[in-house]
């Protein structure tokens, strides 16, 4: 057999064994293990079988119980059993509670990390090689930190610097948020324009999300300009639609290799062990939009008040299916995710898992171009109206009846309603949470639609109980989130 091919499968099940066997503690190590380097990292296809392993944590349920779970910390989402307590959005009775997702990210930042070390000074394959794979790594490894930051705050900042310290202390919030803009940045000046591959990210997928970051972190300026980047970049548009079933399936659909709009999805495919989850998590067999049911594990409520406001004419809002499971005639049950071809009830659906898309920008644009200029600018508010008319069956690039008008609002309420926008736009893509706790609305508005008052530990997760095991560095008392 071919020597470089027998290198690069090799270190391929090696790395899936590593990743999906090992224990969590083993997990949480950033330590090589058994990849030697001198075996490997010889050639740009074996550098590149290293760096598909890190997507290798994006697989399987975590990706999309994260994006559910989020969506029930939320005005509009509840869970169901077990998953009631993520909307009461009282935070947790177990620190281990959503220890999965610190296991994933942590995954993520260890294969990363064991990438850019063995890559970023390799004199066995071109400078531009280095570049790209690092780029790429970086990317997935600030995706990652982005998620553990907003969810956990401080954390321990582990980078291929220090791979083999296990004992680390948790880094401020600030430097975490530094560590994902100097990785996103590097991602955007070495990222290729178009990806290489489906699923892979290009230059415009870190620029979305350093837009994203910087929305964050309320810099409008930074987040308007760079969003701006992507937009002008003419490589996306608006997927026209006419109807729900149009949204389904030309937008979110099983069929789909990609859209016009996709900028970096997760991507899934009709093959038992690497299709979508989210499916059987919300479909109800009553809806038909799914051949295997669904476990209907998160919904909603035509009563709630976000309903009650919603257009019915949005299109958006006629992917929901009034279907009464138990829990009263105005239960809500989402089919936004749709496939009758699916091959297991689990992880055989077709449907790609969309992380940032076309409106990302456009929305991150409008909201953002409106804050830096303390009031609606009228670029801001035709991104917004392109989102808003798409969402009635309306071409895009069309001024409309329906059209928002810049003078009727200020810079507060225009925000509102790009909240609102995206609110609708994002269901089931787990932003909605992370918007109302950047912009400080969380327990106005999920206390009116759900009649709770948020606690301030709930803002944040538990960090788990494997972690303040395994980092001696962490005092379990001292460095666990407020109220846990």
């Amino acid at each position: 057999m071919n020597t470089t091919l027998l290198n690069r499968n090799s270190l391929f099940l090696i790395i899936l064994f590593l990743v999906t066997l090992l224990s969590c503690e083993d997990l949480l190590e950033e330590r090589p293990k058994t990849v030697a380097e001198e075996l490997f990292y010889n050639t740009p296809e074996e550098v590149e079988t290293a760096v598909n392993a890190v997507y290798l944590s994006f697989k399987g349920a975590t990706w999309s119980e994260l994006i559910v779970r989020l969506d029930a910390h939320t005005d509009w989402g509840y869970g169901r059993g077990s998953r009631s307590i993520l909307s009461n959005v009282q935070g947790f009775t177990s620190i281990d509670e959503m220890n999965d997702y610190w296991v994933n990210f942590y995954s993520i930042i260890r294969n990363a990390n064991i990438v850019i070390l063995n890559t970023k000074e390799n004199e066995k394959i071109s400078t531009a090689q280095v570049e790209r794979f690092v780029a790429e790594v970086r990317f997935l490894r600030a995706l990652a930190y982005y998620h553990l930051v907003r969810n956990y705050g401080a954390v321990p900042l582990r980078t291929e610097n220090n791979l083999k310290e296990r004992d680390l202390v948790k880094s401020p919030v600030t430097d975490i948020y530094t560590f994902i803009r100097e990785d996103l940045e590097y991602a955007e000046t070495y990222l290729p324009e178009t990806p290489s591959k489906s699923g892979k990210p290009g230059i415009y997928a870190a620029k979305t999300l350093l837009a994203d970051v910087y929305l964050t972190l309320g810099e409008y300026a930074n987040a308007r300009d760079k969003a701006d980047e992507v937009i002008k970049s003419n490589k996306y548009t608006l997927v026209s639609v006419t109807s729900a079933d149009d949204l389904r399936a030309n937008v979110f659909g099983p069929d789909l290799i990609t859209s016009s709009e996709e900028i970096f999805y997760i991507k899934y495919t009709r093959q038992v062990g690497f299709g979508n989850w989210i499916l059987w998590v919300l479909n109800h067999e009553a809806s038909g939009h799914f051949n295997f049911g669904g476990a209907y594990a998160h919904y909603s409520d035509a009563t709630n008040i976000f309903f009650v406001n919603w257009d019915e004419n949005d299109l958006r809002k006629r992917l929901w299916d009034n279907i009464d499971f138990g829990l009263g005639a105005t239960t809500m049950v989402c089919g936004k995710y749709a496939d009758t071809e699916a091959v297991d009830r689990s992880t055989g659906a077709g449907n790609d898992l969309p992380l940032m898309r076309y409106p990302d920008a456009l929305l991150i644009y409008a909201e953002a171009s409106c804050m830096a200029a303390n009031g609606p600018t009228a670029e801001g508010m035709e991104m917004l109206n392109q989102v808003h008319r798409r969402a009635y069956g309306i071409d895009p690039e069309t001024v409309s009846s329906i059209d928002f008008k810049v003078g009727e609002y200020d810079a507060l309420s225009f925000q509102d309603l790009v909240l609102q926008e995206r609110a609708y736009e994002f269901i089931f893509e787990g932003k909605r949470w992370y918007d109302l706790k950047r912009t400080g609305k969380a327990n106005e508005i999920i206390g009116e639609a759900k009649k709770v008052t948020i606690p301030e530990k709930a803002y944040l997760w538990p960090i788990p109980s494997s972690e303040l095991n395994y980092n001696q560095a962490l005092d379990p008392k001292n460095d666990q989130n407020p109220g846990y």
